[in-house]
Formats: structure tokens, C-alpha cells, sequence
């Protein structure tokens, strides 16, 4: 069977090594451009467009995946339950036709709006809008009765105004050799974390196999905590604790897929890993195995393979855990709510 190989940071990114000339002369030119842009923004040159709601981003400065998914469904939750209607604007990256902009139902098929919409849909049950233009976007949630906008991902996205900024970053991984694309994983210079009004940093599940340094000052901690497993084809949910000492197959098509692997083993699972490019559009042949295991994978994932494996397919939950402190300072920095 033909396979995907999937494609992985360069070594030199996270282990210390030096960058060839080629990233390092593709990195300066990057940097140029990036700050030609951002300085175009600061000087008015290029205009940010206001919406006529408070608007929240959260994103990274890293590329590949921090976080941001579990973090934008908790803070969704933590909105509605202080009396706002948010909605969530995002890019649905991986999705096709990317130049049409969609509303995000439940039942929406993830190859038109995007893996992490749909996932956000269905976990938070609120308006979820994908657009390239994040501000066309903003705007359409606006009209659809929404009084605060959440971006999922979109830092790097000025044209849309912002009342708050919130960068996701790993705690494994961290920044990496310091470095811009492509000699480093950096899309922009470590100074623009300072301009972001919260630092979150995600710590993974506690007890994760990988190291981790602790938040430093001005890092709020995130922890993951896993929820029930769910059955892809219906069932009662159970506790991921009953695969313990059992082999399986590990699914997983994310940022950083040794996180999920590393999860299971620390939960005392036998892992057979199949780490798939972020994103991946997921076929049948995928999951040609060779062997009747069952098959865990991330809700990410999930979303995109409920038709594609058989009953033996679960779907492992994680939601984000953040301190009290954290929430009451972010809803602190929003104007008060118009009634």
C-alpha cells in the first residue's frame, strides 16, 4: 500500500544544530518582508479594519500546532458563561475551495470547512464562520448576532483590529532555535510575543512523557485533561484507562503528533504510531493497519474519519485547563458588555 510520508520540522529547528546557508539567506529575506509588513501597520501605510465588537485572537509565532483548538472551545465556554455570544472566526486551513466562505454547522463535511472549525462547532455550539478574510468574517458573525469575535489562529493577520491577543505556545517544543522560517520555526521575531497581552503556555496532559520547562513570568500554565473516549460509530463512553496494557493503533494528523502518542504510553497503553501530515484528508486506505486493533485518535482527527475505520475506532477528548486568575484577568481587559 502507497503511503504519505509525513513531513517534519527540520532537525535543526529543535536540536541544536546549525541551519544550512540556503535557510539562513531564505531567513533573512523572510524577516525583511515581515517587517516591511508590520511596519506598514505601524505607520498607517496599510489600514486595520474595526468590527463593532471586542475581538480576541489566539495564535502562535511558531508555525506547526501549540494548542490553540482546546484553548479556543474553553474560551468560548467561559464567554457564554459571563453572558456574551461569541462567535469564532477562522481561515479553515486544509479545507477546499478556501476562497468560499462557509458557516460552520455540526453536521458540515470537515473537507469544505476545516478539521479545527468543525471540531469548535460541534464542542461549543456556536457560530463559527471560515474566511480567508478574517475581517469579512468578523463581520458576518457580527450580523449573525454575535457580540465578541474569537479568532482561531490569526496573529499574524493585522488587517483585522484586536482588543486582546493571546499566544499559544508549547511547552516542549517551546520557540525552537530562536530562528524565522525556514531556518527556524519562527513566523515572526521573538519580540512580537511581547506585544500579546497573555502568554499561555501549553504543559500537555500532566504526566506526559516529554519535558517541559515551567511558565516563566507573564506565562499563564495550560494543562490538557482527558475526557471519556468516545466510540466513533456510538456507545457509552469510557475511561482511557481501560485500553491500559492493551496494544492499539495511535491516529493522529496534528502539529505535533509525538504529544498524542506520548499521552497514551504514559497511560500505560502498548502504541503502534501512524503520524499523518497536519490537516491530512483521511481515505480508507489510511487505516490499512494489517492487524484488528483498536484505533485511538485525536478529535481533530476524529471529525474527518467517523466513515473511513471501523467500530474499533475511539476518539480521545482533551480539554484545556487554565487557572482562575487567568480568566478573571482576560475578562478584566473587555469593555463592559452592551445590554
Amino acid at each position: 500500500m502507497s503511503r504519505r510520508r509525513l513531513p517534519q520540522a527540520p532537525a535543526w529547528w529543535y536540536d541544536g544544530s546549525p541551519p544550512p546557508l540556503h535557510a539562513r539567506l531564505l531567513s533573512t529575506l523572510y524577516g525583511g518582508l515581515t517587517a516591511l509588513r508590520r511596519g506598514a501597520y505601524r505607520r498607517g501605510w496599510l489600514h486595520k479594519q474595526r468590527v463593532a465588537v471586542p475581538v480576541v485572537v489566539v495564535g502562535n509565532i511558531t508555525a506547526g500546532g501549540t494548542g490553540k483548538t482546546p484553548l479556543v472551545i474553553a474560551l468560548v465556554a467561559r464567554l457564554r458563561a459571563a453572558g456574551w455570544t461569541p462567535g469564532i472566526a477562522s481561515r479553515g486551513h486544509g479545507r477546499e475551495h478556501e476562497a468560499t466562505p462557509r458557516w460552520v454547522d455540526a453536521d458540515a463535511a470537515a473537507s469544505l470547512v476545516g478539521d479545527e472549525p468543525l471540531l469548535i462547532a460541534r464542542a461549543t455550539a456556536a457560530k463559527v464562520r471560515v474566511d480567508r478574510d478574517r475581517v469579512a468574517a468578523a463581520r458576518a458573525l457580527v450580523a449573525a448576532g454575535c457580540d465578541i469575535v474569537v479568532c482561531d489562529d490569526g496573529l499574524q493577520h493585522y488587517r483585522l483590529a484586536r482588543d486582546i491577543e493571546i499566544e499559544v505556545q508549547d511547552a516542549r517544543r517551546r520557540y525552537g532555535n530562536g530562528r524565522l522560517l525556514p531556518a527556524g520555526p519562527l513566523r515572526e521575531p521573538l519580540e512580537r510575543a511581547a506585544d500579546c497581552g497573555f502568554r499561555v503556555l501549553n504543559l500537555g496532559v500532566a504526566g506526559e512523557g516529554v519535558a517541559a520547562r515551567p511558565p516563566g513570568l507573564g506565562e499563564w500554565p495550560m494543562r490538557l485533561q482527558v475526557g471519556a473516549v468516545q466510540p466513533l460509530h456510538g456507545g457509552r463512553p469510557q475511561p482511557l484507562a481501560m485500553f491500559a496494557g492493551q496494544r492499539v493503533h495511535a491516529v493522529a494528523g496534528i502539529g505535533d503528533p509525538e504529544r498524542f502518542f506520548a499521552m497514551l504510553r504514559d497511560a500505560g497503553i502498548a502504541v503502534v504510531p501512524h503520524a499523518f501530515p497536519d490537516h491530512h484528508a483521511y481515505a480508507a486506505p489510511d487505516f490499512d493497519f494489517g492487524s484488528r486493533l483498536p484505533v485511538l485518535m485525536t478529535a481533530k482527527d476524529a471529525v474527518k474519519c467517523a466513515g473511513l475505520v471501523d467500530a474499533q475506532a475511539f476518539m480521545v477528548p482533551v480539554e484545556a485547563v487554565l487557572p482562575e486568575p487567568f480568566w478573571l484577568a482576560l475578562l478584566d481587559r473587555l469593555p463592559a458588555r452592551s445590554r
